[in-house]
């Protein structure tokens, strides 16, 4: 496909109040797009708005998991721009404090699911007939965690490994169409669903263990905003953001079992994982 001009573009971006999806819109306004801010505070998108050129951008509350909502957020969209182009599906929350399966609760392990995973297909569908007729794009943020082991972090991991089938089978149920979609795959970034691993001293210690060396390097949110970007300009199916996390994802056959062994037999990981999950028992009385 040849070059997709983001300048006049409209753009919907949820989870857009901080991290990535504030420095996505950011970049995407400087670049000549419009953008639709959404996000469940509307204080924390009016406030980014604030800081965005007068007209470049709408700022809406919504809840992902509500898909009335979402679809008051597209029209809301379409009525100030007059159009929908992309829809950006960046919402997203992780468990925290990061827990295993058997000393989690329930409830909040799958309102994870339920935002990272289903929150997705209620944010795009609504914008679908909009990104159709405008020969549009899908972006879906998928994390590292679409492919490596997600301990501690196993509800945010489901999520993230599964909204990549969304959005490969969106771009050949959209290609007859003109319009597109893609995976944009961050690495570990400064936001605040990471900053509860870093905070944490146990869960920080098992993940500098477990991910050692450029597995385990940070990245800050305008590195995966410029990232989305060249993505989206090129129609891209995968978006890198930093580009050398490509590798590490056409390696997965490779990577995958072989951390997956070694994450299964360390005894420095299986003993921090002990400390963690007694702890979080006894924070739970």
């Amino acid at each position: 496909m040849s070059r997709y001009d983001l300048s006049g573009k409209t753009v919907l971006i949820t989870g857009a109040a901080g991290g990535i999806g504030a420095a996505g819109a950011r970049m995407l306004v400087a670049g000549g797009a419009k953008v639709t801010l959404v996000d469940l505070s509307g204080d924390a998108v009016a406030a980014l708005a604030a800081q965005l050129p007068t007209g470049s951008s709408l700022a809406f509350a919504a809840d992902v998991t509500d898909v009335d909502q979402m679809n008051a957020a597209v029209e809301a969209t379409v009525e100030e721009f007059g159009r929908l182009d992309v829809v950006w599906a960046n919402a997203g929350i992780g468990n925290d404090p990061p827990v295993t399966l058997a000393t989690a609760d329930l409830t909040a392990y799958e309102r994870v699911i339920e935002v990272d995973l289903l929150g997705v297909v209620r944010t795009i569908k609504p914008a679908l007939a909009q990104v159709v007729g405008n020969r549009g794009q899908v972006v879906i943020t998928g994390s590292g965690y679409s492919f490596l082991n997600a301990l501690l972090n196993s509800a945010y991991g489901v999520s993230k490994a599964g909204v990549e089938m969304p959005a490969r089978s969106l771009r050949a149920e959209l290609a007859p169409h003109g319009a597109s979609a893609g995976v944009l795959y961050p690495s570990w970034t400064k936001t605040a669903i990471t900053r509860s691993t870093q905070d944490d001293e146990l869960v920080n210690r098992l993940f500098d263990h477990a991910f050692r060396g450029p597995l385990g390097t940070f990245s800050e949110p305008e590195v995966v905003a410029a990232g989305l970007v060249r993505g989206l300009r090129t129609r891209a199916p995968r978006m890198f953001a930093p580009r050398w996390w490509a590798g590490v994802s056409a390696l997965r056959g490779i990577v995958n079992p072989l951390t997956d062994a070694l994450i299964g037999r360390d005894r420095t990981t299986h003993d921090l994982i002990r400390q963690i999950e007694s702890r979080r028992a006894a924070e739970r009385g």
